[in-house]
């Protein structure tokens, strides 16, 4: 399966430009926003690396009406993208399924599902740190879920040691 061949390099060029595009709006507006907020708790933080949630808790400002926009623009993007995945994977399963040998279905699928699996944790351990109620949250909670969004995914989707059949995201 290889990207370039099934939908040529154009579209794979318009893709890899519209999830970079989207990715640098979506940074680039929290960012903006994180930025103009007046700290009252000082800027300690109770993790080894920055999130909006943490920050947010540091802010003396109410700000939730321009976090609802931001989140509203960020569930659309991450949306669209959930929705081009799954389009893509239906399209993957179609093309594994016409190869004629057995074990080459077994090579393709074994590649896909551990992918699938990697992206499903990604997607549904960041959706629900950023979704969650305030109600649930505590300092640990926080901290393994930022793990497991942030820290584990990269390395299985990123690994050398097997055939790659699809394209780092």
């Amino acid at each position: 399966l290889h990207y370039g061949t099934l939908l040529g390099s154009r579209a794979c060029v318009h893709m890899a430009a519209a999830a970079w595009g989207s990715g640098f709006l979506n940074a680039l507006l929290h960012t903006a926003n994180t930025f103009s907020l007046p700290l009252c708790q000082g800027n300690a933080l109770g993790q080894f690396f920055c999130e909006i949630p943490q920050i947010l808790k540091l802010s003396c400002s109410h700000s939730c009406l321009r976090e609802a926009g931001l989140l509203v623009v960020s569930v659309c993007l991450g949306f669209g993208c959930f929705v081009f995945i799954m389009l893509s994977y239906v399209q993957i399963f179609r093309a594994v399924l016409r190869i004629p040998s057995e074990q080459g279905r077994h090579k393709a699928f074994s590649t896909c599902l551990p992918h699938l699996a990697v992206v499903s944790l990604l997607v549904s351990t960041a959706m629900f740190a950023y979704l969650k109620p305030p109600s649930i949250s505590s300092p640990v909670l926080d901290l393994v879920v930022a793990v497991l969004y942030s820290v584990v995914p990269p390395g299985p989707l990123t690994q050398q040691g097997s055939p790659n059949l699809l394209p780092d995201p």
